[in-house]
Parts: structure tokens; sequence; C-alpha cells
């Protein structure tokens, strides 16, 4: 799930690590749980999961920028973008929210008309961000890929993860239509682009542009964001109320618009627990799940990683079943901006309106869709 090396250094080698030293100086439980388990482990997982593909995306993406072949996707996508209501440059915008959806909205700068940039960023969110990536293929991979003759398990993985990408670009362009129609209406601005000519790009400029002015900060952001989740996370499975944790009755509480919407309590909680970054949604929920079935996984509190098979039969015992794996691919795509990118969102439009709205707009989608996908489902099976 999260990069195998940086994984094996950060939680499976300095985790243990802090964690002895905090318990050889003989620093209370509470205390060892809270700043070790809660706050470093969740630091830990998001960057491991985000630095390496960000350190591999943005260059890569820098370097095309820099060739001069993006002006030119901008140019030729322009008139498909402007039927919808768009700018062409929001296919640059778009294609950078795959890596991160906060230098997406960060990129939107390059649109200069005010009314196309709020679109480009409050659509940002439809573009599979680097976060959300490992879920979406960790779902289809173990149940998609189950639900067909082996032969054709990969096939069927790697083809239901295109369908929800492909389902993210139509729904950032309908949206970006009914946008233009409703509350963000006006002209669609002229595209006049001057296009340069290709040329060698300048590596040390490449270099320190996408590791200094995106990977570092956006990283940097994330994990201000992440490392109190930790410590929220850590509480609420750890603080008791009526002889349950906090997090078992929140999930209670949860069931059932989980339920309505193919979904459980703990997913939920999950993304409510995992707000400040994507890339620890999943490692909450197998630990939620540990905890509400009882199992010997992880300390409660403490984020939690397995194998294929030890990961399936965590989520098997928690009642997922393929419907929940449908049901999640499209909440996962269709859901709230991670609290980085609302932040990041935020400080661009210096709006609360348009901030609430790039929230409202695709949760909203996300709750209707699983409603009405869940209730199909379940009304022919």
């Amino acid at each position: 799930y999260p990069s195998s090396w940086l994984s094996d250094l950060l939680v499976g080698l300095i985790h243990p690590a802090l964690r002895g030293l905090f318990v050889g100086f003989g620093a209370p439980a509470w205390v060892t749980g809270l700043l070790v388990d809660g706050v470093y482990l969740s630091t830990a997982w998001v960057v491991s999961v985000m630095l390496p593909p960000m350190a591999i995306f943005f260059p890569l993406f820098t370097l095309l920028e820099d060739f001069g072949y993006l002006p030119r996707v901008a140019f030729n996508l322009d008139e498909l973008f402007r039927r919808s209501g768009a700018h062409g440059k929001q296919a640059l915008t778009m294609s950078m929210g795959f890596g991160c959806n906060a230098a997406g909205v960060v990129s939107t700068r390059i649109i200069d008309s005010q009314r196309e940039r709020l679109i480009a960023i409050i659509t940002n969110n439809f573009s599979l961000c680097n976060g959300r990536w490992p879920t979406q293929i960790l779902l289809a991979s173990l149940f998609i890929g189950a639900a067909v003759p082996t032969a054709y398990a990969p096939i069927a993985s790697i083809g239901a993860v295109l369908a929800i990408v492909l389902l993210g670009i139509g729904v950032m362009f309908a949206s970006s239509w009914i946008l233009s129609h409703t509350v963000l209406m006006g002209e669609v601005s002229t595209f006049h682009l001057e296009l340069p000519p290709y040329r060698p790009p300048q590596f040390w400029r490449t270099l320190y542009t996408s590791l200094i002015d995106r990977t570092l900060i956006v990283l940097w952001r994330a994990v201000v964001f992440a490392a109190p989740a930790g410590a929220v996370i850590w509480l609420s499975c750890n603080l008791h109320i009526g002889g349950s944790s906090i997090a078992e009755h929140l999930i209670g509480w949860l069931n059932y618009p989980g339920w309505l919407m193919g979904l459980n309590g703990v997913i939920l909680l999950a993304y409510i627990l995992a707000i400040p970054a994507n890339e620890i949604v999943m490692p909450t929920a197998l630990m939620l799940t540990t905890l509400v079935v009882g199992g010997s996984g992880a300390e409660a509190g403490v984020l939690m990683e397995g194998g294929t098979a030890e990961t399936f039969a965590i989520l098997q015992q928690g009642g997922w079943t393929l419907m929940t794996a449908v049901c999640l691919m499209l909440f996962c795509l269709l859901h709230h901006p991670c609290s980085t990118t609302i932040y990041t969102i935020y400080k661009e439009t210096h709006s609360l309106r348009w901030t609430l709205l790039s929230v409202l707009l695709p949760l909203g989608l996300g709750i209707i869709t699983t409603i009405l996908v869940a209730g199909v489902w379940r009304l022919f099976s």
C-alpha cells in the first residue's frame, strides 16, 4: 500500500525504535500512545505514501511543461473544455490534480479568467489524487478481481480503476457545465495562445521547481494536518465512555447512514477521522474494523497494514462485500477534498462561499450516487 522502502524505514524501523525510546525513558503509556502511535505514525504513513509518487510525478510534469508540450495539450483540448464552460488550461490543472489536488488548485493560477479559474478549483477534486490511487487499486484487486475468473482478474481490476478515473473526468465536465450555467454564469474567455517552441528542459531549474515549489510545500501542508489527525484517531479509540470507546460509539451512530450508502459506520468514521489526508483512510478503516470485530490485530488507535490475504480477511470479517467495495470506490472518487486541499482552496479564493461549495458539491454527489447504487444493487440481488 505505501512505498515499501520508505514504509519499512519510517513505520517498520523508526516507529518501534521511537516507541522503545519512550518506554525506556519511563514515559506514561498514554503519552507514548498519543505521540508515537498517534501523531508520529499517522505522519509517517502520509509521508511514506505521498512522497515517492510525488517525487516522480511532479518532476516529470514539470519537464513536460518546460519542454513545451503542455501548452499544446491545453490548446488542443480548449474546444472540449469550452463546450463545458471551462478553459483549455484546466486540462493542465486537472492533470496536476492526479498528483495532488492541493497542487492542482494552486496551479489554477495560470487561468486568467476568475470565473473559469473558480470552475477549475471547484472541480479539481474529481481528479484522483495520489492519496486515493492506492485505495482504488487495493479494492479493485481484492474484490473486483476476486469476482471474476482468475485468468481475467488483472484485466478486471485495471478496468475497474480506469472506469473510476474516466467517471471522474466525466463528472468534472458535467459539473463544469452546470457551474458555468448556474452560480458561475458568464462569457467563456477567448483562448489566445502563442505556442512556445519545443526546447530542451532546464534540468536543475526543473528539479528545484518540482521538489521545492510543489513536492515539499504540498507534503509539508499534508504533514501539518496529518499530525493532529493521528492524535484524534488515537484518542477516539482509547478514550472510553460507558465501557465503549468514542470510536465504537461513533461507528454505531454512523452504521445506518453507512448502510444506506452501501458502506458501514467504520468507513464513514474513517473518512471523518482521516480528512487531513486520504492516504490514511484505509489504514484507519482496517484498524477500526479490527477494533469492532475484536480480532487480534493492531492496538487500539494504531494505524495498520497487512498483506493482501490478511487485509482481505479483516475486511471480510467486518462484513465488506463486493457492493461495499464498489460503493467505496465511487465514494473515494466523489467525496469532500482533504483538509490540505480545503485549506489551499480557501487561501486561493479568499472566500468561504467557494470553499464550502468545493466541499459540498463532491460530497453531495458521493452520498447521492452511493445511495442510488446500493439501492439498485439490493433491488436486483
